[in-house]
């Protein structure tokens, strides 16, 4: 009979393979990546444009670009756009990002060759009409107002101001104002440079293998277009070192909020970094998990919040450590310091064996979950190409992650969790002695 006191022996995970995608230079100059799998006829198709925020240079105009590819085509109504998506079945959307945009379209398999003219019409021939340009810019500056009484989203605001600086890309804020000036012209013009197709990467996967050449055929008669933006993508970036002082308040006060959110971090070091898969499972051990130090001592112990993480976010043009929670506004304060206690410990203990298996096991074994789609086998590819990654990347990871021990791992928290480096925003109810 079964024991149910007694958890199941953990098995070691097998070797996780990353398909190879079958990789294609179309005449337009764009590049097809392909990864082939019939185990569901459904398909993914992904156009991916160097033209998010790194490279508009205006604020906000990539995303209002994105954004209106939906809005109409010299051809086709924003209504005509949406009821051939719904006639099909499919899903279509269009999203710029801090690097880039994307253009997304899942259908399934045997409808892709009536849906692909749409695609190419949508990339190619935005209308920009000017209703729907004023509609949209309506809409998100009242939806960016209502997130603004959201003590979370004012702290996440200006934590990525401290920490990258409140003129570039990555931590400039939403301007309202710049936003509502912004024009069918300049939108157009951005266009026209960014969503060139020689700067398109596209991603073909699923139940794709007997439409792998009208793929290719659509996308090749394209012509490339405009030139690329003349600006640099990482010139707006150039210069962010770690822990440069910014002239900006740590705690943003929101009068009359119970609740307090808390955000501290740092920038951290690029994927290619030879420490990137120790550092991972440092931060694991940190707060990246429902068992993690952070949550055992912020959760569990003291009963402070319903969640608190620790995190990496690797942008193309900076990664950082982002730890964040929602607090009472009382509590603010202990809580940044119990999160600086943790710190401390792993410099100065080491990770008993049986929590650092344990954290290796969750780590190894929600990698191998992560690849059980097609669709989640290509983000991990997209990885590998848009951060400029090894073949080996992953099975590096895997390695490094079960090599791993307490003794590397406490030096790295030494080098690189110091309470000392960390920025820290609260955005709550009270004025307090972080300012």
């Amino acid at each position: 009979m079964l024991d149910r006191t007694v958890a199941p022996p953990v098995q070691p995970l097998a070797r996780v393979t990353l398909p190879a995608a079958d990789v294609s230079n179309l005449p337009s100059g764009a590049r097809l990546h392909v990864l082939a799998n019939a185990a569901q006829p459904v398909v993914r198709l992904q156009v991916v444009f160097r033209a998010g925020k790194t490279t508009e240079h205006k604020s906000g105009l990539a995303s209002l670009t994105a954004r209106m590819l939906l809005e109409g085509t010299t051809t086709r109504t924003a209504r005509q756009i949406a009821d051939e998506v719904a006639f099909y079945g499919a899903s279509l959307e269009c999203d710029a990002g801090y690097d880039r945009s994307t253009l997304t379209l899942y259908c399934l398999t045997r409808h892709l060759p009536a849906l692909l003219p749409l695609v190419t019409d949508v990339l190619t021939h935005p209308a920009f009409p000017e209703a729907e340009l004023q509609q949209l810019k309506t809409r998100t500056i009242q939806n960016v107002r209502v997130e603004r009484q959201k003590t979370s989203f004012l702290a996440s605001e200006r934590f990525n101001e401290l920490l990258f600086g409140s003129e570039t890309p990555y931590g400039r804020p939403f301007d309202s104002d710049a936003y509502q000036a912004l024009t069918a012209d300049e939108a157009k013009l951005f266009h026209q440079a960014a969503y060139a197709f020689g700067n398109a990467e596209v991603f073909l996967c699923g139940d794709v293998a007997a439409e792998r050449e009208l793929v290719a055929a659509a996308f090749s008669v394209v012509p490339s277009g405009a030139q690329q933006l003349i600006a640099s993508p990482a010139a707006g970036l150039a210069g962010i070192p770690s822990g440069e002082a910014v002239v900006l308040p740590s705690r943003v006060v929101v009068a009359g909020s119970l609740q307090a959110s808390v955000r501290m971090g740092r920038s951290w070091p690029a994927p290619t970094h030879p420490d990137t898969h120790r550092l991972k499972l440092l931060v694991n051990v940190f707060g990246g998990y429902f068992g993690s130090r952070l949550m055992r001592n912020i959760r569990e112990d003291k009963g402070l919040t319903y969640g608190i993480y620790a995190s990496v976010a690797p942008r193309e043009l900076g990664a950082n450590l982002i730890i964040g929670t929602d607090v009472k506004g009382e509590s603010a304060d202990f809580t940044v310091s119990e999160i600086e206690m943790e710190m401390r410990r792993l410099q100065e203990e080491l990770i008993p064996a049986e929590e650092l298996e344990t954290v290796k096991n969750y780590l190894l074994g929600k990698f191998a979950n992560e690849l059980s789609t097609v669709f989640e086998q290509c983000d991990k590819y997209k990885t590998l190409v848009f951060m400029g990654l090894p073949e080996s990347y992953y099975t590096d990871f895997m390695q490094q992650t079960e090599a791993a021990d307490a003794e590397t791992l406490r030096e790295l928290a030494r080098e690189y969790l110091s309470p000392a480096t960390m920025k820290v925003v609260v955005a709550g109810p009270v004025d307090g002695p972080m300012d």
